[in-house]
């Protein structure tokens, strides 16, 4: 029986595309929202999910990074890393000179929001809840109407492709990462990804923790903070570091760093993404 893999639909999604180069032979089930694709994963109605975490352009996914920091006990099992090419849909014999309305993600507008600006000057940005549902707003749209979207979305719907490759930078990547109840056994080859913070606020906190990797000469691929919604000035940190959370070196500084610390909380460790050549 194949594999169930939930994913943030509906079909034509760049996380369908990653779902399918994660594991073309998976049952892909689609949900219209990144929690719904956790609960799925959660309640077992699919083996795992996948979700976008961080773009080279937009930088992390905050609707993703919220529901781990809070509402999930699922555990990240793996990561792609993808390009991601966005393409201007129309429905057939729409002239480009009549769009009013330019449908997509709000992740998607901000990638291609220079092209936006310069060639729809005058159009109103819609959100959408994903980029295959912004093709389907697009082409039921009683106003002239574009979306951006993906090559397989033209597709799948019907769509006329306008314009490819729209995005402000050709070097635009997102990083998914799959989720599951457990994450991924050793490989030798890893990274975990964890987050943190504190209760006050004083000189050297921050400090404090980053000095256990530092001396154990851990490599930190990755550290971010964002505000924990309590009050003003108060943060998470958030860090992916190189290793295994087994890993004896890793498992020490771990234990370490939850002893310095209000609020811990380890993602999972998993394989780092090796980009295919």
């Amino acid at each position: 029986m194949a594999k169930r893999i939930a994913y943030l639909g509906p079909a034509g999604t760049f996380s369908e595309e990653a779902a399918l180069l994660y594991d073309a032979e998976a049952q892909l089930i689609p949900f219209l929202s990144i929690p719904a694709v956790v609960a799925a994963v959660q309640t077992r109605i699919t083996e795992e999910g996948i979700v976008p975490i961080e773009n080279s352009l937009e930088g992390s996914v905050n609707e993703t990074l919220d529901v781990l920091i809070r509402e999930s006990n699922v555990l990240i099992r793996n990561e792609v890393v993808m390009p991601i090419e966005h393409c201007l849909l129309v429905r057939p014999g729409t002239e480009a000179n009549k769009v009013e309305l330019v449908f997509s993600h709000p992740h998607a507008l901000a990638q291609c929001r220079r092209f936006i600006e310069r060639c729809f000057p005058k159009a109103q940005m819609v959100a959408a809840l994903s980029t295959a549902a912004a093709v389907e707003e697009m082409l039921s749209s009683s106003s002239p109407a574009a979306a951006i979207g993906t090559k397989r979305a033209a597709e799948l719907y019907g769509a006329e492709i306008l314009a490819r490759g729209i995005q402000d930078r050709a070097s635009n990547v997102t990083r998914f990462v799959i989720l599951a109840r457990t994450d991924h056994p050793a490989t030798g080859h890893d990274k975990t990804s964890l987050c943190f913070s504190f209760n006050e606020d004083r000189p050297g906190l921050l400090y404090g923790v980053l000095k256990e990797f530092a001396i154990r000469d851990i490599n930190l691929s990755k550290v971010e903070s964002r505000p924990t919604g309590e009050s003003l000035g108060r943060y998470i940190f958030l860090i992916d570091l190189e290793g295994h959370r087994t890993d004896p070196v890793v498992s020490e500084v771990l234990m370490n760093v939850r002893e310095k610390v209000d609020f811990f909380k380890v993602f999972g460790s998993y394989p780092r993404y090796i980009e295919q050549k």
